[in-house]
């Protein structure tokens, strides 16, 4: 009778409480590729303004249409019709606007050199000594040869300042065609565009997953822009009629009033921007201290309602930026793309914001920028 054949140690015994082998480490970039992909990405930023912008613009338009379009269609009219007609109100009164504001402006530009050395010397005397030092930085130069560079480089400027003018009016005319152009297509064919490119996606959770973000991201960042405009234009209507109760003409008031509300959709900069504006304009109207700084005033007090108390309470806690990535944000936009980019820093960043919340895994980056 023949004996059991003992049993290997080298045989592995499966078991059912055998663990599945661990995913290996998803692998990182290194840290000098992101530096250089950060890099090219502002490079290109910088470089393809002049594509960039137009884009950038048109879709900040059709964000403030958006909301009157869906309510238009509400009325059973055609979204085609619906964007026309926002538009074409849009450039009426931009056009209207910009007839009405023309004269008060070519009046301050040309009076601005003079009122501007009256000023200088009702404070000549307080500036006396960095005047002195002047002077003799000046005569420093002068003697070191400095007047013959600065013929030379007047002459120049002269020279090429017409060439520049109309070689830049083509370019501003078309640039300013694009955005009209893009905005309309952007408000009739942005829907179908989304659901053109939410097609693409492979199954059906991540079209219905996808489809539900880009609503909502919409749908908020087109109330906060619409709802932004709204207080910016009310709030330069208020100052304009400030400024009439002071004493200033209904067009001046409204020129004004205009600088205030589009200096107002960069925080923090533009209100600076305006105080300075409103003090130079107030030593230039009124004779007296005093009223003079009334304008900078009123200005700084209707800045500060707004900030802390209209805007918190109309857009509530959820569209809250952080002071310091706001200010971060400005400067980043504004050295890339100049005022362009300061106006069109804060949508962005609310934008980028928004992604973020909605994303899994991201809350906390948007948390960062509360």
């Amino acid at each position: 009778m023949s004996e059991p054949l003992p049993v290997s140690s080298s045989v592995p015994v499966p078991t059912d409480s055998a663990e599945p082998a661990p995913l290996p480490p998803r692998p990182r970039a290194p840290t000098a590729l992101l530096v250089l992909a950060t890099l090219a990405v502002g490079y290109t930023l910088w470089a393809a303004q002049t594509v960039i912008l137009p884009v950038l613009l048109a879709m900040f338009l059709a964000l403030v249409g958006n909301p009157i379009i869906r309510l238009l269609q509400r009325m059973h009219l055609p979204r085609f019709l619906a964007a026309l007609l926002v538009l074409l109100t849009g450039l009426a009164a931009t056009g209207a606007l910009a007839v009405q504001l023309a004269g008060p402006a070519t009046a301050w530009v040309q009076e601005a050199p003079q009122q501007m050395r009256q000023i200088s010397r009702q404070v000549q005397a307080l500036v006396k000594p960095v005047q002195q030092a002047n002077q003799a930085a000046e005569n420093f130069a002068r003697a070191a040869g400095g007047d013959a560079n600065r013929k030379v480089q007047v002459v120049r400027t002269q020279l090429d300042d017409p060439y520049k003018a109309l070689v830049r009016t083509p370019k501003l005319a078309a640039s300013a065609l694009a955005v009209v152009l893009l905005t309309l297509f952007f408000m009739i064919y942005g829907e179908t565009l989304q659901r053109h490119v939410i097609a693409l996606l492979p199954n059906r959770q991540q079209k219905r997953f996808t489809a539900d973000i880009l609503r909502s991201i919409e749908r908020e960042i087109s109330r906060y822009v619409l709802t932004i405009t709204i207080i910016n234009t009310l709030l330069g209507l208020v100052l304009a009629g400030v400024l009439m109760l002071l004493g200033i003409d209904l067009a001046e008031a409204l020129l004004w009033g205009t600088v205030a509300a589009l200096l107002n959709f960069a925080p923090y900069v533009g209100p600076l921007i305006g105080i300075i504006l409103m003090l130079l304009m107030g030593f230039v109207q009124f004779r007296d201290p005093l009223t003079a700084t009334l304008p900078a005033v009123a200005y700084l007090t209707l800045h500060t309602l707004e900030g802390q108390l209209v805007t918190p309470i109309v857009l509530g806690r959820s569209m809250a930026i952080s002071p310091l990535m706001l200010i971060l944000a400005l400067m980043l936009f504004g050295w890339l793309w100049g005022m362009v980019g300061l106006l069109l820093a804060v949508p962005l960043l609310v934008c980028v914001k928004l992604v973020l919340t909605k994303l899994e895994g991201m809350q906390g980056w948007a948390k960062l920028l509360e």
